[in-house]
Formats: C-alpha cells, structure tokens, sequence
C-alpha cells in the first residue's frame, strides 16, 4: 500500500525499536505529513475554542443547546449511514490498551467488540504507542500470541472481538514526531498509523477501518473527523463512507450537541457512547468554581443520579431517533479472587447493565474479560435474537438544559473516606503511569485515566471550596506516599507525589493530560528506563 510521491516529510525524533520499521515506513510518515497538512490550523483554532469556552462559562454564561443549529435537531429526515460488517450487533464491548496480553484475551473475550485504548488505558510512551500499532498489524494478520512468564500460552481462537481503535484527543500532541517543525497532534498518529497499516486489511478480512472518538467537546471537533476520514480515504483509494466512528459523549458541553455531533459525521457514524468517568471529570473540570456543582464522593456519584440520567437517557434517544446505535458506560470492577468479593463484583456489574438494558442502550462496556459473560446475559435478556434495539425511539424521554445541569441535587461534602481514596487513586495511578502503565486495578477497580482524573479533580475542587484544609490532604498523602513504597518499593513515589500535587494542589486547574515540560520530561525518563 502506498500514496503518492514522498513530499510530506515527518520526521521521527525517537531512537529507533524493535520492528518499529514495520510501522513508520516512508510511505507512512509521508501519511501522517498529508493528513498534518490537511488539518492545517483547524486544531490549533479548536483548541483556542475550548478555553474560550472555559471563559465564557466561568464568568456565568449559560451553557444550552445551540439555537443556530435547531434546525438539525427538528429535521426528521436525516439518519447516520447503518451499520457496518461487524458493528451490528455490540452488546457487550471490552475495552484495554493493545499490550500484546491485553489484543489475545480481549479478541478471544467472547466480546463483540474490542476497543483498542491508546487513550486512557495506555501510557503514552513511544514504546506503548508504536508497540500498541504493532500488536494491532499482528492481530489482523493472525500471527500474534503471549506466554506468560509462567509457561502459559494464549493465542487467537476462530471466533474474535471487531476492533475499534480509540485514539487520543485532539489536545494531545506526540512529541517524538514533528512535521513542519511542530509536533504531530496525538489523535492523527494513532489514527492515521493504523489507517495506513490496517485499513485495507480489515476491509479485506470482511469487517472496516473503525474508530472510538474521545474528548469531543462540540460539533465542530467532529466536522474535523469526518474531514480526516474523508481525506484518508481519498489518499488510499478507498470508497467514501467505508470509516466508522463511535463518538464517545464524555464532556458535558458535548452532551448539549449530541445530534450536531451526529450529523457532522453522519457518513461514517456508528453510535455515541456514554463515557460516564469522563464525563464527571467534565463537569467538575467545567463548573469547578461553582459551589452547586460541589460532587461528593466518586462512589456516591452513581448512574441514577439525576443529572446522569438526563445524561443517558438523551443520548438513547438521540442515537435511535438518527439509526445509531447507543453504547452504555464502563463497568469498572474487575474480577476478585475472594468468593464473596468476586461475587458482590458481579452483582453491582449486572444491576447496571439492567439498568443500561432497559433504558434502551443497544450494548455496553466492560474492563475485563471475565465480566463478559455477565454484561452478554443481561443484553441477551432483553434483545434475545435481535442485534440491537435502535427500533426502541424512548419518545418519552425529555430533556431540558437544567436536566443535563441539576448536580445540586446531589451536592454535598465529601467525606474523609472518600478523601483518602482520591489521594490512594490519584497517587497510585500516578505511579502506573509514570512507569508506562496505563490502566491499573486497584481495590477491586480498574482505574485509568478517566478515573484518575476524577480523584485528582475531586481533591482540588473540595480544596477550592474549603471543604477540606491543605494540611489534611498534606498529612494523607504523606500516609499514602509511605504505604505505597513500602508495597511497591521500585515505584517512583516521589515523582507520583510531585505530579499529584502540581496537579491537584495548586490555586487553578492544570490539565494533566495537557503536555507540558514536566509530563514530557517525566515520559522521556521512563523511556530511558530512569
């Protein structure tokens, strides 16, 4: 597969791997460098779009569904395209960063379809992003498998998970390939190196080239989606409309322009998601200085809330009135050794997929492959043979703007359990991450980036409200720094604890996941192995 003549020159600013060559072919760079070009300044101007947002919200604009676009929303008429070979049925969804471990289990899970993470589940390291690209080649090309260091052997079975890519936001940039002397935004890297590498081939193997959008946070981030799709397929000779997308709803200004979103990438739209741990992390991150959106403990904040069920039950209907499929939120437990554990696990698992089930959501995450079997029954309840349930409309769902908005209903102080837990998340993942892990199961719950984001965020909202003092949060992370290295003696604590505190501790709210000089220079010391 290639493109036309060489002229769009990425360079790599990363010392070469192990078969990293399979993957960052001329032709592909060159990819990569048309694709930069086509976005121009478009990101750049998004970007400048959001924080502009962030202004407009924080000195009391109200936040509302668009008026210049109520035309889309009351167009009976339009649909997204239907369904592609292999999303038509997606009742159960696994997702994981594409380690080789994680691609053979997550394609032999039972799941109907494998979300490959090389956003929140996975460390950004050179290593992560172009090994994750590497294992995905191998999967579609059937030569992949794992041996533990046990002797353990896993290879692929006939009967396996559709891949979905997620790529990461369009806020990200990957420093270690640059073009026209600025680096190469993030999202483009992983989205176009699989495109470039994978398309074809999945197209041949009868499924597509299919992707999970992140951080969408209005219409016009899509409409440069769907421009990308339109480009990449141009260059590589194949047919318009071949590409899938899955947006993740996980802002809450995105949850105001759910058909917008919809309707920019009609053409290649497979459904939206409801990205529930972002999306809180969303809301504080975008109503922080408020006092009524105050959120008490993570694990306080449950789907029947009411400001999440105006959340959820607007994207069924959204996604059903269009022809789209609906796709439930992340189960964050994990399987437990304990009996009673493992079973009290699958308990909380299956009530909230009922509850996804008969609210009319077509299928729904989980984090490991063995809460697959649960999330499979209670779909299968519910659709029997049927594929989805995109026939089920919910034209009894009704939304306002103060639906999507009443967190005050819920809003109370936190307690000191729930703030020793944030700083045992927030520390521990931290921790992970710095050492080129990206999702971690801790206390029976597979944390990544979403809810590591949500701890963090907690502690510096209930600081900048004074509902907590600075010298507690000091005095338990202290208590927490000391327990995590006396468990985990190589981890580098004080690097965690650094990184926890500029981003949890200081007056504003600094994005963690926003590259700046101490994450890349922390990211590029992981690399080296210090």
């Amino acid at each position: 597969m290639s493109t036309s003549a060489l002229t769009h020159h990425v360079r790599v600013l990363a010392p070469a791997g192990d078969r990293h060559d399979e993957i960052l072919t001329p032709a592909a760079l060159d990819f990569l460098g048309r694709l930069a070009a086509a976005v121009g300044t478009r990101r750049t101007d998004l970007m400048r779009e959001r924080r502009r947002q962030v202004l407009r919200l924080a000195s009391g604009s109200p936040l509302d569904f668009p008026m210049v676009t109520s035309a889309i929303r009351a167009d009976p008429s339009w649909r997204v395209a239907p369904a592609a070979p292999g999303l038509t049925d997606r009742r159960v969804e696994i997702t994981g960063p594409p380690d080789r471990r994680m691609t053979v289990n997550a394609l032999n899970s039972g799941a109907k379809v494998w979300m490959a993470d090389f956003e929140d589940a996975t460390a950004p390291t050179w290593n992560n992003v172009i090994g994750g690209q590497l294992n995905l080649l191998d999967a579609i090309e059937r030569r992949i498998d794992f041996t533990t260091p046990g002797g353990k052997e896993y290879r692929l079975g006939e009967q396996l998970a559709t891949i979905v890519v997620r790529p990461r936001g369009w806020h990200l940039d990957e420093e270690h390939l640059e073009y026209d002397g600025r680096p190469v935004p993030a999202a483009l890297v992983d989205f176009g190196l699989y495109f470039f590498h994978c398309a074809q081939r999945q197209i041949d193997a009868g499924h597509g080239p299919y992707f999970y959008l992140p951080k969408l946070e209005n219409r016009y981030e899509a409409r440069l989606w769907n421009d990308i799709f339109v480009t990449a397929q141009e260059l590589l000779g194949i047919p318009r409309g071949t590409v899938r997308a899955t947006v993740l709803i996980e802002t809450i200004t995105a949850a105001f322009e759910m058909e917008e979103i919809l309707y920019e990438l009609r053409e290649h739209s497979a459904g939206l998601n409801a990205g529930r741990w972002d999306y809180l992390f969303s809301v504080i991150k975008t109503f922080g200085h408020r006092t009524d959106f105050l959120l008490p403990d993570r694990a306080k904040v449950t789907m029947t809330a009411p400001f999440m069920r105006a959340y959820t039950e607007l994207l069924v209907r959204t996604c059903h009135k269009r022809g789209a499929h609906a796709i439930g939120g992340m189960a964050a437990q994990v399987p437990d050794k304990d009996p009673a554990a493992h079973e009290a696990a699958l308990a909380k698992v299956r009530l909230d997929k009922e509850r996804e089930a008969e609210d009319g959501f077509d299928g729904s995450w989980v984090a490991h492959p063995g809460l697959v079997p649960v999330c499979r029954a209670v779909f299968d309840d519910v659709l029997g043979a049927r594929p989805h349930q995109i026939d089920r409309t919910r034209d009894d769902v009704e939304v306002t703007a103060a639906d999507l908005l009443s967190v005050r209903r819920i809003s109370s102080p936190p307690t000191a359990e729930g703030v020793r837990t944030n700083i045992a998340v927030a520390l521990r993942y931290f921790a992970a991450w710095l050492r080129g892990q990206g999702a971690v199961a801790l206390d029976g719950l597979m944390e990544d980036a979403a809810t590591a984001e949500i701890a963090r965020v907690q502690i510096w909202q209930w600081l900048r409200h004074r509902v907590i003092d600075r010298e507690t949060v000091l005095g338990l992370l202290d208590d927490e720094a000391v327990a995590l290295g006396a468990a985990y003696p190589w981890a580098p604590v004080q690097e965690a604890r650094a990184l926890f505190e500029r981003t949890a501790l200081s007056g504003e709210l600094p994005l963690f996941f926003t590259p700046d000089a101490y994450t890349r220079h922390i990211v590029r010391r992981t690399e080296a192995g210090a």
